[in-house]
């Protein structure tokens, strides 16, 4: 097994005013040869927009983007018509394939919104660029919520264009399970959202990162009551 430690206060860092962010890989002006990407997994941003304030129009190609807002509410406009807003509970997932422009804005105007924007590099390049978005009950406790997984393969959750697989569970304190690889070759990206989780005898804590590799089964136990975690099972060659 591998396996890489990715504390919370070794992320990068840059606050803009109305934009507090931090890059678990290398991203914008933050840059760390050994922090590229796991595997697909190329970005993983945690960012706090004030009331307001957001990403104006941008273009992306040949990457599939998942956003999921831990409080707030964000509003999406972008090429293909789509005019949105995405609440805490909810999902997007945007292919962006040949090529698209869009922008995110915080959708209110006297509270922050925080999301996680996560970039997964596609299994084909240049497919036509494609948006949904979808709620989520996390209210159960005890268990994972699939949100992404593969195209033809979600299930009730969203399809990317690649063979990863997201979950976002929140567990009794003491709780503890065994979490199985999807697909052989496949790694495991955990980041806790809130509350502290020890995974293969790791311990975590707030926003703590914990990447594994070259194993077919991880442990993971919630330390504090109403822990948070997300799970991505992704493919370490693409």
């Amino acid at each position: 097994m591998k396996t890489i430690l990715y504390k919370a206060s070794s992320r990068g860092h840059a606050f803009h005013g109305w934009l507090d962010t931090y890059h678990t890989f290398s991203f914008a002006n933050y840059y760390d040869p050994n922090r590229i990407h796991f595997g697909a997994l190329r970005v993983v941003n945690d960012d706090i927009i004030k009331g307001r304030n957001g990403f104006g129009t941008h273009p992306h190609d040949n990457m599939e983007i998942v956003t999921i807002p831990l409080y707030g509410d964000l509003e999406h406009k972008d090429s293909m018509g789509h005019t949105e807003v995405i609440k805490a509970g909810e999902v997007q997932v945007m292919s962006a394939g040949s090529g698209i422009t869009h922008s995110e804005y915080n959708a209110n105007k006297d509270k922050p919104v925080n999301l996680f924007q996560i970039w997964i590099f596609p299994d084909k390049k240049d497919v036509t660029p494609r948006y949904d978005q979808k709620a989520f009950n996390f209210e159960k406790m005890n268990s994972l919520v699939e949100i992404v997984a593969p195209i033809n393969e979600q299930g009730l959750g969203l399809g990317i264009h690649q063979s990863a697989w997201f979950n976002i569970g929140v567990f009794d304190e003491g709780y503890d399970f065994d979490y199985s690889i999807k697909k052989a070759g496949n790694g495991i990206f955990t980041m806790v959202i809130d509350g502290e989780f020890t995974i293969d005898g790791q311990k975590l804590y707030h926003r703590d990162a914990f990447a594994l590799s070259d194993t077919d089964n991880i442990k993971i136990v919630a330390d504090t009551e109403k822990a948070r975690i997300l799970l991505i099972d992704v493919p370490m060659s693409f």
